[in-house]
C-alpha cells in the first residue's frame, strides 16, 4: 500500500487517480483541518488523519505501508507558507517515522534549482528536505521537477487569471527571457508511477522537465492567445514586482504567490531529453495542452 501526503492538492489528485486506476491501494494522510478536505471524488482511497508533530500518530498512519510519496509542500501560500513546518521539518518527521516502521521506499518531489545555498526560500527547503531524505535510511528516489502545468494547475491557471484581472497592461519580471521547460502533470506522473515500479531508480536523483525550453515571454503570449485576451507585456525590476505581489497578497483575490517571483529570477531548466532518456517518454508540447484554459 502506498502513502501519498500532499494527495489533495493539484499533482496530488492527479497522481492519486492514476495509481488507484492502476490497481494500487492508496491511503492519504490528511492534516487536522476544521476545513472539508478536498478529497479526490469517486475513488476507493483509505484516510489517516495526523499532523507532522504527532509521531504516534505518523507511525499510525504509516501502518501497513511499503511505499511513500511526499508532495505536500506550502510554497503555493505564499506569504502565509510554512516552509520551515511543513517542507523541512515535514519532511524530517515523515522520514523518521518511516525509518521506524521499515518503509521500502520513499519518493519525494523536489524542484528544479533546490540548493542549500540558495538565497530563495522555497528552493532552500526542498534541498535541506532532499538531503533529510537521502540520509534517511530508506531506499528514496528524488525528482527535481520543472514547472508542472495542467488542468487545475497553479501555473498556467493563476496566470491565466492575472491576464483576466488586468485591464490593459501585463507586468512580467525583468525582460521575461529566462527559461522554464514546463512538464505537463500526466507526464510526471508517469514518470513517477514508473520510478515506482523500477528497483533501478532506488536511490537515485532525477532532474526532469518537458521538452522545450520556453522564455516566460512566450509562455504569457502563448496563454494570451490561448485565451483569446492580449495585454501590452511591461517589464519591471523583479525587486518591484515582488514587493507589489507581497501587498497584492494580502488580497485573496491575488492568485500568484510572491514566491513565484523567486522562482522566475533565473532560468529553470534540465536536459532536453530527460523524459525520454529516463523514462521513455515523448513530453507533451506545451501550446498543444492547454485546452483546459478555454
Amino acid at each position: 500500500m502506498i502513502l501519498v501526503t500532499g494527495g489533495t492538492g493539484f499533482i496530488g489528485q492527479h497522481l492519486v487517480r492514476q495509481l488507484v486506476t492502476q490497481g494500487y491501494e492508496v491511503r492519504l494522510l490528511l492534516r487536522p483541518s476544521p476545513k472539508s478536505p478536498n478529497l479526490p471524488t469517486g475513488l476507493p482511497v483509505q484516510v489517516a488523519v495526523s499532523s507532522f508533530n504527532d509521531p504516534r500518530g505518523l507511525r499510525a498512519a504509516l501502518k501497513g505501508i511499503n511505499t511513500v510519496i511526499h508532495l505536500a509542500g506550502t510554497e503555493s501560500l505564499g506569504i502565509k507558507s510554512d516552509l520551515e513546518g511543513v517542507d523541512v521539518n515535514g519532511t524530517r518527521a515523515i522520514t523518521s517515522a518511516a525509518n521506524e516502521v521499515g518503509i521500502d521506499r520513499f519518493i519525494y518531489l523536489s524542484h528544479l534549482g533546490a540548493d542549500k545555498a540558495s538565497a530563495f526560500p522555497v528552493l532552500k527547503a526542498k534541498a535541506i528536505a532532499e538531503n533529510l531524505v537521502t540520509h534517511s535510511d530508506i531506499p528514496y528516489t528524488i525528482f527535481r521537477s520543472a514547472v508542472v502545468y495542467g488542468p487545475n494547475d497553479h501555473f498556467t491557471n493563476n496566470l491565466t487569471r492575472m491576464i483576466e484581472m488586468s485591464p490593459f497592461v501585463f507586468l512580467i519580471p525583468g525582460d521575461g527571457s529566462n527559461l522554464l521547460q514546463p512538464i505537463h502533470i500526466h507526464d510526471l506522473i508517469a514518470c513517477i508511477i514508473a520510478a515506482l515500479e523500477n528497483p533501478d531508480s532506488e536511490n537515485r536523483l532525477y532532474s526532469i522537465g518537458g521538452g522545450e525550453s520556453l522564455s516566460f515571454l512566450s509562455i504569457i503570449q502563448t496563454i494570451m492567445d490561448k485565451i483569446k485576451k492580449r495585454r501590452r507585456i511591461i517589464p519591471i525590476m523583479p525587486g518591484y514586482l515582488r514587493v507589489l505581489s507581497v501587498w497584492l497578497e494580502q488580497s485573496k483575490k491575488f492568485p500568484v504567490s510572491a514566491y513565484w517571483i523567486d522562482y522566475l529570477a533565473v532560468d529553470r531548466t534540465c536536459a532536453l531529453d530527460s523524459l525520454s532518456r529516463d523514462f521513455n517518454l515523448i513530453p507533451a508540447r506545451f501550446h498543444q495542452s492547454l485546452e483546459y484554459l478555454k
